[in-house]
């Protein structure tokens, strides 16, 4: 829970950061911090309306699943999951809007489900593809790190600390992917559907 509210307040971080960016000036660390954190309070009640929209999901699969095997699990994934996740695609950028328009928790959801409304297919490829990418290194990261092992012939405290380091190292860097992905998708879909360019965008701050 922590770690994931740490992701959300990163990506209201690089809200700041990618506006200031596209519109040709340096971020400052210390400016996007407190954007962050005024908007904290909105950026939490979406995370946690993300998280129980998926425990939600997951346990209806489950039930479904238990009630009626051995289909219930296609049933479970037709009637929970699948609605919950492309919900969460339609939402993907509540946490931008609640940082760049201040709507709070629910304003910033309705508001992000009209700006995806005709995009949520390329949102969800785009996710998708990043993904991938981020599982396909870490597996990679995994192996070679199973092979030093294997290669060495038993793990130690320092093979412990390299492993653990590394594969923070590639989450951290993925996370990150992801959060500019969805701050640039706002930005594009504000761009692309309602006009709006960057330099007013990045007004709002000042």
């Amino acid at each position: 829970m922590i770690i994931f509210v740490l992701a959300l307040l990163v990506q209201a971080a690089l809200v700041r950061a990618a506006i200031e960016d596209l519109n040709g000036k340096r971020p400052v660390i210390g400016d996007c911090i407190q954007i962050a954190l005024r908007s904290f309070l909105p950026t939490l009640g979406i995370g946690i309306l993300i998280i129980v929209t998926l425990v939600v999901a997951v346990f209806v699969m489950v039930f479904i699943a238990w009630v009626i095997p051995p289909i219930g699990w296609l049933i479970g994934l037709a009637l929970a999951f699948i609605p919950a996740f492309m919900w969460l695609i339609s939402v993907s950028v509540s946490v931008p809007i609640a940082v760049q328009e201040r709507l709070g928790v629910f304003g910033s959801i309705s508001r992000s489900r009209a700006l995806t409304k005709g995009s949520r297919w390329s949102i969800f490829w785009l996710l998708l593809i990043i993904g991938v990418a981020a599982m396909l290194i870490q597996a990679v990261f995994t192996l070679f790190f199973g092979l030093a092992v294997a290669t060495t012939g038993g793990i130690t405290g320092v093979g412990v600390l390299v492993g653990a380091l590394g594969s923070t190292l590639v989450s951290t860097i993925f996370s990150t992917m992801l959060s500019v992905t969805i701050a640039v998708t706002y930005v594009e879909l504000r761009q692309v559907k309602e006009g709006t360019s960057v330099d007013e965008l990045a007004q709002i701050f000042s």
